[in-house]
């Protein structure tokens, strides 16, 4: 186990519409090539299969996004060499023509309920 690992990691999670998975995972599958062209060291797209409250494990995925009915989660990382290379890598990405094909709006996602941080990795196994 590492302690003192350098990589630098982007997470999401993501509130999805069921019907909307497919379209979804056509805009993903585009992320993972088009990061991965770029440098990322991995690149993940998960969707929700176990999310409810665990007894001792706190409230769960499923209360934290305040999922509707009709709607499942992404949890979705990348994984960097560092935050520098982040930054590269994500400015690379944002100006490929690719990008053109993505608008705010006719996107598959809720952007207001779109959640993202970095973080520096604490541990590594």
């Amino acid at each position: 186990m590492k302690t003192n690992s350098k990589k630098y990691v982007d997470g999401f999670v993501i509130p999805l519409k069921k019907k909307d998975l497919e379209a979804y995972k056509k805009m993903a599958t585009w992320g993972a090539k088009t990061w991965m062209k770029y440098g990322a060291l991995s690149y993940f797209e998960c969707v929700a299969e176990d999310i409810g409250v665990k007894k001792g494990m706190g409230m769960g995925f499923k209360k934290l996004a305040n999922l509707k009915p009709k709607e499942t989660l992404i949890f979705s990382f990348i994984v960097y060499r560092s935050k520098a290379d982040r930054d590269r890598i994500n400015k690379k990405v944002m100006s490929d023509p690719g990008m053109k094909d993505f608008d705010e709006k006719s996107m598959p996602v809720d952007m207001s309920r779109f959640v993202t941080g970095g973080f520096d990795t604490l541990v590594e196994g």
